[in-house]
């Protein structure tokens, strides 16, 4: 069933990837509020936004904490047109997550992903753990070797 939520932590086992799925028993509608419930600087806070273009092809843009990403760097960087934010059933969809629980890595769907060079200037951070209640605590590193992403600077200042 194309709706069924993916599991990220049988992704993880699968790969045996040296990540860990933690749910901080707070509400985490905010990057800020997700940064205290982990006690970290919200720029370990990755975020996982899904993009979607004109012609419905979509990219995942991977950035740190509170940082805006640009769609139009986006575009720079991939050569989509038309990006808006996807849609959450198309969020459903294409990654198998819910969106404000999208995790990088583990999705439905192959689509390019975009890592923004704060990111990938990070050893690790906390990202989205599958659900809005989990977030997963992965290495950057990891998220490139298992998405292939190409990493940019995407956001604005």
């Amino acid at each position: 069933m194309a709706d069924a939520l993916l599991d990220l932590a049988d992704f993880i086992l699968e790969r045996n990837l040296a990540a860990e799925i933690v749910a901080p028993g707070a509400h985490m509608p905010t990057v800020d509020a997700a940064a205290a419930a982990m006690g970290v600087a919200p720029e370990q806070i990755f975020k996982s936004i899904l993009f979607q273009a004109g012609d419905g092809r979509c990219v995942l843009v991977v950035a740190c904490g509170n940082e805006r990403v640009d769609p139009a760097r986006v575009e720079a960087a991939t050569g989509l047109a038309g990006l808006k934010l996807a849609k959450p059933g198309v969020v459903l969809a294409v990654t198998g997550y819910p969106a404000g629980g999208t995790p990088p890595i583990g999705h439905r769907e192959v689509f390019p992903v975009v890592m923004d060079t704060r990111v990938a200037a990070q050893q690790w951070g906390y990202a989205g753990g599958g659900r809005p209640e989990l977030l997963v605590k992965i290495r950057s590193a990891d998220i490139v070797r298992l998405t292939g992403a190409g990493i940019a600077e995407v956001t604005s200042k």
